[in-house]
């Protein structure tokens, strides 16, 4: 598919595209809901398959107070056993579903790694890019996202896991080379925003870690996104389930946002929502 810019698309800088930098610039983190239309992402694969159900979650978080709804139709699990789909699988799950959800009104982020669905989502009225690969896997994406001038969430992965490497280190070099792709293509500096990518590429401890030392990704001077939401590294901590990590994913959180995160990821919006705003209410004061 030719992922060059249609005439239906609206022009770069239509108001859709600025969502993300005033949600940037809000005092507390903004809340990213996820809704999986998968069936076999690893917190919930399966419970939204169909477009009514997917709907009806989409308004839900929404009544909740979410700021970004995140769609994601290929499951990107972290851990292994995620089966990959084709472009035409990926926009067959969407197709139902994304325009219902963008019609609701609140900005919709695209989680795919592939520029052909990229493109759809974005024509669709999508209003960011969300790319597990960071714009080093799909060559087309980088290209795609600068014809649109879409902002662009570039998260750290790997093939595989190494526990003998430094991951901040890992983290700051994948980002520069991201940043080198995005300046090659024309992506605007200013519509970039950084994910370490909490549980992919790493080991539990390589997670924590990333969490710990958050605050040195401040050398690139862009907004940061952690989605820690059920992951792994929590049950490493304390046994659990994916449902049942709800106060280990807030514990996360809100280090997140003391360090500087300023998009939170998770599955659980009214209860990150309602701890990032007591958490900021409490610092606020003298």
């Amino acid at each position: 598919m030719n992922a060059s810019p249609s005439q239906s698309v609206p022009a770069a800088g239509s108001a859709r595209f600025e969502a993300l930098r005033t949600l940037v610039g809000r005092p507390f983190p903004a809340v990213m809901g996820v809704l999986n239309i998968t069936p076999d992402s690893f917190s919930d694969g399966g419970a939204f398959t169909v477009p009514a159900q997917a709907l009806a979650r989409a308004r839900a978080m929404i009544a909740e107070g979410v700021d970004i709804i995140d769609i994601g139709a290929e499951s990107t699990r972290p851990y292994k056993g995620a089966r990959p789909v084709t472009a035409a699988e990926e926009l067959a799950r969407l197709k139902p579903v994304l325009p219902e959800v963008v019609a609701l009104g609140v900005p919709v982020s695209i989680d795919s790694m592939k520029a052909e669905v990229v493109a759809f989502a974005l024509a669709q009225g999508a209003a960011i890019a969300n790319d597990v690969w960071g714009l080093q896997g799909d060559a087309g994406m980088a290209p795609l996202i600068a014809a649109r001038g879409a902002p662009v969430i570039v998260m750290h992965n790997r093939d595989s896991v190494d526990p003998a490497i430094d991951i901040v280190a890992d983290m700051k070099a994948f980002f520069l080379r991201s940043l080198d792709v995005a300046a090659k293509a024309g992506i605007a500096r200013d519509k970039i925003v950084l994910d370490p990518g909490i549980g992919f590429g790493k080991t539990v401890e390589q997670s924590m870690t990333a969490l710990a030392r958050l605050r040195e990704l401040d050398m690139f001077g862009l907004p940061i996104l952690v989605g820690a939401s059920r992951k792994r590294f929590i049950a490493s901590v304390s046994p659990s389930e994916p449902s049942e990590r709800l106060a280990g994913s807030i514990a996360a959180h809100l280090i997140a946002a003391q360090r500087g995160a300023r998009i939170i990821r998770t599955h659980d919006v009214a209860e990150t929502l309602q701890a990032l705003r007591v958490a900021h209410a409490i610092e606020s004061k003298p």
